[in-house]
């Protein structure tokens, strides 16, 4: 019997290997690179000179990073609750058995399965201000000055996020989908016996066994909200001024642009640093959601 067990425990392991490899080669490695790289200066042709804490030190005197800091807060604090609202109501009115579901899943789908990239240049051609077909229907209703979108500083920043909740929302639709699927119909017979209304039984029925997706859609979206770039690169490249600039491309421009490979890599330790403070706060915030439910 422990022979048996120690030889299914090598083949799970040799199975692993391969992945455990790549994983180590491919990502903890550049990590800890990445993490090294951050005390040191390097322009990719000079010797590596050990700098201490001075990126750091430069990075907090920066108004470039400050201002791509509060950006991608920002674009963070509206893209995700839009996101998982429009994502929830397509997933509700999907869940209602209309007619030709399937084509609608599949239309509302396709826009995250598109190249980022090409879905960016249509939205810059769709917001240009002058020829752009938005701007020629707002012209047509009789707004005589449409907005510029991505060629304004206060209208750039809602033009690419509008772009990304659009994109996104067809996906966290298929997974808000299979978590309604999966709520027992009887609770729904019983709730409607007892008379409750149509907002009783989402708060008190589908909100509660509805809540483990609703917190991994949150998780994936922050995550994704936060490296933000595609968009940014392709629609204003950070623009016009910084009005765009967010973390991860200030990070692109520093490291592939400028080849200031030491600050960059400084400025993506603290990136990472923000992101797994902000997924432990989700988690805790998860669990105090479980108990009040409880």
């Amino acid at each position: 019997m422990r022979k048996t067990t120690a030889r299914n425990r090598l083949v799970a392991y040799c199975f692993l290997l391969p992945n455990f490899i790549g994983f180590v080669i491919f990502t903890l490695l550049p990590v800890l690179a990445a993490l090294g790289l951050s005390f040191m200066r390097w322009d990719s042709y000079s010797p590596i000179k050990y700098v201490g804490l001075r990126n750091f030190e430069t990075m907090f005197r920066d108004s470039s990073f400050k201002i791509a800091f509060w950006n991608t807060l920002y674009f963070t604090g509206l893209t995700v609750p839009l996101t998982i609202v429009a994502a929830l109501i397509l997933a509700l009115a999907l869940n209602k058995g209309l007619r030709s579901v399937k084509i609608f899943r599949s239309i509302h789908f396709f826009p995250h399965i598109a190249s980022t990239i090409a879905v960016a240049v249509v939205w810059q051609f769709l917001y240009h201000p002058d020829m752009g077909p938005i701007n020629q229907f707002l012209r047509l209703v009789g707004i005589a000055d449409p907005p510029r979108w991505t060629a304004s500083v206060k209208w750039a920043m809602p033009a690419v996020i509008l772009m990304s909740v659009w994109k996104s929302a067809g996906y966290y639709m298929i997974m808000f989908l299979a978590g309604l699927q999966g709520i027992p119909q009887h609770l729904y017979e019983v709730a409607t016996i007892d008379g409750a209304t149509s907002w009783q039984k989402f708060k008190s029925v589908t909100l509660p066994l509805l809540t483990p997706t609703l917190f991994f859609v949150l998780t994936m979206n922050l995550i994704y909200s936060f490296k933000v770039f595609d968009q940014i690169y392709i629609m204003t490249e950070g623009g016009p001024g910084r009005a765009t600039l967010v973390l991860v491309y200030y990070i692109y421009v520093q490291a592939f642009v400028n080849q200031n490979f030491g600050y960059a890599s400084a400025m993506a330790a603290v990136f990472f640093l923000l992101i797994l403070g902000v997924t432990i706060v989700q988690f805790r915030m998860q669990e105090k959601w479980v108990n009040y439910l409880d």
